[in-house]
């Protein structure tokens, strides 16, 4: 079967390359090879070129361009909030609070944290895969450095009270991640909004290229590079840039920016419409997530 044949149902997974995406990275296989360091011609397109996708990247997390930086993928951008906020000199003085259901690319560093001798609660979730703020505001102790919740859940689609948690989280005044790969770009995802310090995205989850992400980082929040290095990223994530990639994953956000209203409605409609008649044909089905509810046509 090819692609052409084939009805995709797994967007989560990841997605196709917008074609518009793919046309904005052409020039750079080939004349648009400038590193964006560069001081000549060559190297300052590049850096424009640069400069412009990571503006579009904060218009559509309705931040400033300075607060983003782009990463390798949303597991790098996990990896470097978690691993990065760290006191590495003195691990067994520092707590951080999660859930049960975020992706292995939080719970796995955690657990590789957990055996430096940093400690970690993993707080469960409700059967619908939510988890109580209250039982976050518990949690708390004079200890706790971060707190990190997922926007959207890869699997169930879950959203969590992210803007609640905030609340609870700027109280105690700590840090708070949220890996939002599963969100932006399918609902509308603004950090001045939500209150979080750190947000993830993953660039193929949104009609981007494999191997780009961002991580947003709010002003005055402070992370040990994650990779050591040059001071590409203004020194927070070393390594000359990825350009094409990186115009790729600005050019996806332009077009979620422009599309989000229109695309959110169509969205809710095919899922509504596509549960609808699973329910009506198929018999103990069970939806993971928020109850069931029939609409009407």
């Amino acid at each position: 079967m090819n692609a052409c044949d084939l009805i995709y149902l797994d967007h989560n997974a990841t997605t196709p390359i917008d074609t518009a995406v793919s046309d904005a990275m052409m020039p750079f296989l080939s004349g648009e090879f400038g590193n964006p360091s560069s001081a000549y011609a060559l190297g300052k397109r590049a850096g424009q070129s640069l400069e412009k996708a990571r503006e579009d990247a904060a218009r559509l997390l309705g931040c400033s361009k300075e607060e983003i930086i782009f990463t390798s993928g949303g597991s790098e951008s996990n990896n470097t909030v978690i691993k990065g906020i760290v006191d590495f000199k003195r691990p067994r003085d520092f707590h951080i609070i999660t859930s049960a259901v975020e992706h292995p690319a939080i719970l796995n560093p955690l657990l590789y944290l957990m055996e430096l001798g940093v400690s970690v609660s993993i707080l469960p979730v409700d059967r619908y895969g939510v988890v109580d703020p209250d039982e976050i505001r518990k949690a708390v102790n004079a200890r706790t450095g971060l707190i990190s919740i997922m926007l959207a859940n890869n699997e169930t689609g879950t959203l969590q009270p992210i803007k609640e948690i905030s609340r609870i989280a700027r109280e105690h005044d700590i840090p708070f991640h949220t890996d939002a790969a599963q969100a932006v770009g399918k609902i509308p995802v603004n950090v001045r909004e939500l209150g979080v310090d750190f947000l993830t995205v993953a660039g193929h989850k949104l009609y981007a290229p494999k191997g780009v992400g961002a991580l947003y980082m709010k002003e005055n929040r402070h992370l040990t590079p994650l990779i050591h290095g040059a001071g590409q990223e203004e020194g927070r994530r070393a390594g000359t840039e990825n350009v094409m990639l990186a115009v790729g994953l600005g050019k996806a956000c332009d077009i979620a920016h422009s599309r989000m209203e229109s695309d959110v409605q169509v969205m809710k409609k095919f899922r509504a419409r596509l549960q609808d008649l699973l329910f009506s044909e198929l018999d103990d089905l069970v939806l993971n997530g928020r109850n069931y509810t029939r609409t009407t046509h």
